[in-house]
């Protein structure tokens, strides 16, 4: 009789054990609210592809919810982050990693270690960064030329046309991109066009694996240039104030003369309008890192091993931390606290990373050459949506007009 007990009770906490591991919604998110699976494979993914886009989904979420909550992406917890003040309680011990490729594996099953390639990834950042830097400085002479060709193509329409936006930033981020990067092979536009074809193709297929994890981990993304671009030029069509300010700066800083590196650094309003445009349009809607150890955060426990999102694009309009969070506003960066935020979540200061620091510099040339010799006007009764992958952009095509300065 107690040996049936004995394998009774050894039975059954078998048997729970199994259920434990193999449905999820029986599993404790540590008391975090949120959702339990939707489906026992898959967990919240059906959830996520109503919702859209992960960043979607993740607003609704948190509007639920609050500011801390977790999911479940296939049987992987998943807790989210969607205030500042919550971010910077969230002390990671596995430091800064890059956010994307960490996302990715833990979705992708890659194991973690705390003795890893932690080294490894700060060696690859550094080189990166100086991979950069040297580029910014051999390649700004290229980037002023082709900022001057396409302003040549825009003073060459007639003022009522609809001008392509996003279509006219695309091809001059692929010019900058490649030509940078790859030299004066590229300088032929059948070229550029055939890069374009199988960058649409990747790009294409980067953005569905965002959404259902099936994401190769050694493909391309980012895409900053071009949309740093877009939508700061669509921006400033809606608004002939801050249009107006930044040709001011640019007029006193620069004059008559093209602009130079040294002379970057002094048109600080620039700088804001940038940074409003980074936070305006979401530019880079989440991040991620993984729970090396057990922590905490606002007195909940965050288990070894789970999928930590930055809900940046939450955070980016949270009027707790941004007054007036959906008016495009850079007189909001006068204030250090406003600059101090932004750096916190990776868009500026020590944090930003090396392809936004070159994106931000093209945008600079690109504004500085365009600004100066053209009003850029908005078409009228144009609502502009945003389709939300690893980086924000515009889901159809952005119109603009411009006409030319006296």
């Amino acid at each position: 009789m107690l040996d049936f007990a004995i394998f009774a009770v050894t039975f059954l906490l078998i048997l729970v054990g199994a259920v434990l591991y193999l449905y999820p919604a029986s599993r404790q998110a540590s008391g975090i609210p949120g959702l339990a699976p939707t489906d026992e494979k898959d967990g919240n993914l059906p959830d996520i592809i109503v919702s859209s886009s992960l960043h979607e989904f993740l607003v609704n979420l948190h509007e639920k919810y609050g500011p801390l909550v977790s999911f479940w992406f296939g049987r992987r917890l998943v807790v989210s982050l969607g205030s500042i003040d919550l971010l910077k309680q969230h002390v990671n011990p596995n430091r800064l990693l890059d956010p994307f490729e960490t996302m990715l594996k833990s979705l992708l099953r890659y194991q973690s270690s705390l003795n890893g390639d932690t080294g490894e990834s700060h060696m690859r950042r550094k080189l990166y960064e100086n991979g950069v830097t040297k580029s910014l400085q051999s390649n700004f002479a290229l980037i002023q030329k082709l900022s001057e060709e396409l302003l040549a193509k825009w003073l060459s329409l007639p003022e009522a046309q609809h001008v392509p936006l996003c279509q006219h930033m695309l091809g001059f981020a692929m010019k900058s991109v490649t030509q940078t990067a790859m030299g004066s092979s590229f300088e032929d536009d059948r070229e550029v066009i055939r890069f374009r074809r199988h960058h649409d193709a990747i790009w294409s297929e980067i953005g569905k694996g965002f959404l259902d994890g099936s994401l190769d981990k050694n493909m391309t993304r980012k895409k900053h240039y071009e949309d740093v671009c877009t939508w700061a030029v669509y921006f400033l069509t809606t608004s002939e104030d801050v249009q107006q300010n930044l040709y001011k700066e640019m007029d006193r800083v620069l004059g008559k003369g093209p602009i130079t590196h040294e002379k970057i650094e002094q048109l600080r309003y620039c700088r804001q309008v940038l940074c409003e445009t980074v936070r305006t349009a979401k530019l880079t809607p989440i991040a991620a890192q993984l729970q090396e150890l057990e922590g905490r955060v606002d007195q909940h426990t965050i288990p070894k091993e789970t999928l930590v999102l930055y809900a940046l694009g939450v955070m980016l309009q949270d009027s707790s931390s941004w007054p007036s969070p959906y008016k495009f506003d850079p007189d909001r960066f006068n204030e250090e606290l406003a600059m101090k935020n932004l750096s916190l979540l990776g868009f500026s200061g020590s944090q930003e990373c090396p392809e936004l620091r070159f994106a931000y510099m093209v945008a600079t040339v690109l504004l500085s050459v365009l600004v100066r010799k053209l009003y850029l006007h908005p078409v009228k009764g144009q609502v502009m949506e945003a389709k939300y992958e690893l980086v924000t952009s515009p889901k159809e095509e952005a119109w603009i007009t411009v006409s030319k300065r006296s």
